[in-house]
Order: C-alpha cells, then sequence, then structure tokens
C-alpha cells in the first residue's frame, strides 16, 4: 500500500523507535523518452531526452542554510550537516532508480525544514511528458507517493515537497508541486533567504 498526497494535503512521518525515523529516501523518477521536433531534430539536439535534478533547499535549527543537489557539485552529507546527501546524477532518465535524496531522519532535531525541487537542466518544460514521480520511504511505513499532476507550465522548476519538523520526533511532508522560473523565485517563494549566481554541472 501506499499515500497518494494530493496538493496541500500533509501527513507526518513518526518515529517507530527510540533511536529516530531511520533513513528516509526521496526517490525521483521520469519517462526519458526524448522528443522529436521534426526534421531537423538531430541538428537542433531535439532528439534528447529530458535531463530532471533532483534538489532540496534545507534549514538546520543552527540557522545554517543550504542546497543539495549535482549542480555545483553540492552533493551534501548523511552523518554530516546537513544530514542530507544525493546519490548521484542520472543524465538521462534511463537510470532504474533514478535520483535519490536520503534524509538522516536520526539527525531530525536538527534540521528545521526541507524544501524538495526538481529542475529541468537540459530539454525543454514538457513535464507531461517527464511523467515524473516522487517516492518517498522510510522504515516501518508505507510509501508516500507526489506525483507532478499539474502540467501547464513553461517554467523549468518545481517545488515538490515541504518537510517542516514538528516536535524534533516528527516531520511534516506537504505536496507542494509549484512551478517557478528559477532557484531563485522558488527561495523567493519559500522565504529562505540564500543568495544566488548561475552554475553549471
Amino acid at each position: 500500500m501506499a499515500i497518494n498526497l494530493q496538493k496541500g494535503q500533509k501527513v507526518s512521518l513518526e518515529k517507530k523507535s527510540s533511536a529516530g525515523l531511520g533513513e528516509i529516501l526521496v526517490n525521483l523518477n521520469w519517462n526519458a523518452r526524448p522528443v522529436k521536433k521534426g526534421l531537423f531534430s538531430a541538428f537542433t539536439g531535439g532528439g534528447q531526452g529530458i535531463d530532471l535534478d533532483l534538489g532540496c533547499l534545507f534549514e538546520l535549527k543552527d540557522g545554517s542554510k543550504g542546497t543539495v543537489q549535482a549542480l555545483g557539485n553540492a552533493f551534501g552529507s548523511l552523518n554530516q550537516p546537513p544530514y542530507i546527501a544525493l546519490d548521484g546524477d542520472d543524465r538521462t532518465g534511463a537510470a532504474v532508480a533514478g535520483e535519490n535524496l536520503r534524509i538522516n531522519g536520526n539527525r531530525i532535531a536538527d534540521i528545521k525544514r526541507i524544501l524538495v525541487y526538481t529542475f529541468i537542466y537540459e530539454g525543454i518544460a514538457n513535464w507531461q511528458q517527464a511523467d515524473a514521480i516522487v517516492t518517498i520511504k522510510y522504515p516501518g511505513a508505507e510509501d508516500i507517493i507526489v506525483k507532478m499532476d499539474s502540467y501547464n507550465s513553461s517554467d523549468k522548476m518545481c517545488g515538490l515537497a515541504l518537510f517542516e519538523n514538528l516536535n524534533d520526533q516528527t516531520f511534516s511532508v506537504e505536496k507542494i508541486v509549484q512551478f517557478y522560473p528559477g532557484h531563485q523565485y522558488l527561495d523567493q517563494a519559500f522565504q529562505w533567504g540564500l543568495r544566488w549566481q548561475a552554475g553549471r554541472k
């Protein structure tokens, strides 16, 4: 069984043992089919698949803030701050496992909030074709599904889910699925307060 979150709906991740929540896995998978733009697609790059990147904004209890994402090689760390790590970078969507963010739920007392997002690094902003789905897993509980079921946007960035520390033992998870032109706009919408500059991977 799985919980299919609706937009704006919140669920709680609660400790199942005295150790903590355990490792929380946030998996992004999408359809890697290339888009054909016509006769000259081979020359214009139109035959390339969509490259979606998974990442997050984080804010810790000590006030430190930042991002975990492949862009800028900010892959994070599971056992040191920010207690969030990105497994790798699937440039095509062809990897069976997709892309994974891991959150150290045993350090929940150190984490204030996490905003999970995805953005299109390469390829056109065709979210419907990408057919992306996020699955959140943690020990001893049902999977939580966040479907990207809103499509009409030419913006290349999508806020997916917001984790918030409720009492140092529980994360609330809210489905967002809202589109933005880029990182800075997402930051402003959630009042994160980071300074942004262009980067490549």
